[in-house]
């Protein structure tokens, strides 16, 4: 029994086992694929190029509009017209006669220009700040993609991490099942000791199936949000999860963060939206102008002159069009006033927003320190659970202690290290959310 002892105390402190040598990937690597691959940041720029074209299309009502037109007309029938005879010397009697040519054509061009026009200058301010908004909610977007992917990219290594521990403590559980198996083939073992190193065996592999699921899972979920195909394999780096104190400051400037910008630029196009419902009361002043070339006659005109019967002459016309609106059944006011509603309920929003970022830069603060004390105390943790294994194992080889009370040692120092894990997971999660709630995530990519 004392040789099962120091072969399995010799085995405790050896068996180890390497994680897969795969794709490495850093954090800052892993956002900067997603910022390019991911459907969320292509619309976001998509939507910015749009809005280019927006403002030409606004820009459009500036211009002068220059139309040219051709007609060509043919009347099988020429329509008659009742004529008092008097004109035709015949008096007390109705002469019916027909007017015009069978076939008519025209040339023409006309001119429209807008002198002044609210609606068009109004527009064209609203469609420069949707450019600006697209360009902020454009930022916006890339921060959800980073605090996405570093979330998933935490998960992903504390997985990891939980699963080399209980691989490494499932190995070492193999081994002395199967050497205390084959000393009580032999007469050497109880067999009490095997059946409590099965059962501590099977635990220790439903554990470690349900991390391998949790480790894939997270992956997949990971290069997801990536924008990265599923087969792809990846591994993390470590020096990604190591601890680095944060700046805590007592306030912030909550008006400079992206999600309380959006929101004041929405406004600034609802405020628009509402001047342009107000442009509705102003004149509209516009300039036209147009020239037409016709022909006229009882054969087809085209390619002929006069000689053949077809008459020819020109026109032109310039003119002012001024509309002023009087009365609309109260529409613009009704308009204006749904617009000023709408303006009120987004200040809410902002001021509601607005009390949101400061409050989670006040828990993120109080959970980065919080998660620094508990990292602290789970060090302390797993340096007392290895004192224990310690001491027990050398109990063991004395005689003090059953092999019962050495895997429980082993399984308090596995949970111990899982919890440290834990606690080093929440505190990276929280750097995420301080990061936010300071409009700092992008430092994770200028690293």
């Amino acid at each position: 029994m004392k040789f099962l002892k120091i072969v399995l105390l010799c085995l405790l402190c050896t068996v180890t086992v390497p994680l897969s040598a795969e794709d490495r990937i850093t954090l800052k690597e892993a956002i900067e694929y997603a910022l390019h691959n991911k459907a969320e940041s292509k619309k976001a720029m998509l939507d910015i190029e749009n809005s280019e074209y927006q403002i030409r299309q606004a820009k459009s009502g500036i211009y002068p509009a220059l139309n040219a037109s051709a007609n060509l007309g043919y009347s099988p029938i020429l329509q008659e017209t009742a004529i008092p005879g008097e004109m035709f010397g015949q008096p007390g009697e109705v002469v019916m006669a027909s007017f015009g040519q069978k076939w008519n054509s025209s040339l023409g061009v006309s001119l429209s220009q807008n002198i002044f026009n609210q609606a068009v200058f109004t527009g064209l301010k609203a469609a420069r700040t949707t450019r600006e908004f697209y360009q902020i909610n454009a930022q916006l977007t890339d921060e959800q993609v980073i605090e996405r992917v570093a979330t998933a990219y935490y998960n992903v290594f504390i997985q990891k991490e939980q699963l080399a521990i209980i691989n490494s403590s499932y190995a070492t559980t193999q081994k002395v099942r199967d050497i205390i198996k084959n000393l009580l083939d032999n007469g050497l073992a109880r067999r009490i000791d095997l059946d409590r190193t099965e059962v501590q065996l099977t635990n220790i592999g439903s554990t470690r199936q349900q991390l391998i699921n949790a480790v894939q899972i997270q992956e997949n979920a990971l290069k997801f949000y990536m924008g990265m195909p599923v087969a792809q394999p990846i591994e993390l780096a470590e020096e990604d999860f190591e601890i680095r104190p944060a700046l805590l400051e007592n306030e912030i400037a909550v008006e400079n963060l992206t999600a309380l910008r959006v929101l004041k630029k929405q406004e600034e196009l609802l405020i628009l939206q509402k001047e342009a419902a107000k442009a509705r009361y102003y004149p509209i002043l516009s300039l036209s102008a147009n020239y037409n070339y016709a022909g006229q006659s009882n054969v087809f005109p085209i390619g002929k002159g006069k000689s053949d019967g077809v008459y020819w002459s020109d026109y032109s016309a310039i003119g002012l069009s001024l509309q002023i609106p009087v009365f609309n059944g109260f529409s613009i006011k009704s308009t204006v006033s749904q617009s000023e509603i709408s303006i009120k309920k987004l200040q809410e929003d902002i001021n509601d927003t607005r009390l949101g970022l400061e409050l989670e830069y006040q828990n993120a603060k109080s959970q980065i320190e919080n998660n620094l004390a508990t990292i602290e105390s789970q060090k302390e943790n797993v340096a007392l659970a290895q004192k224990v294994l310690d001491d027990t194992q050398n109990n063991y080889m004395q005689g003090l202690a059953n092999l019962t009370d050495l895997l429980n040692a082993q399984d308090s120092l596995v949970q111990a290290k899982n919890n440290l894990s834990n606690a080093i997971l929440q505190y990276k999660l929280a750097e995420i959310q301080l990061l936010k709630s300071k409009g700092e995530l992008n430092t994770l990519v200028q690293k």
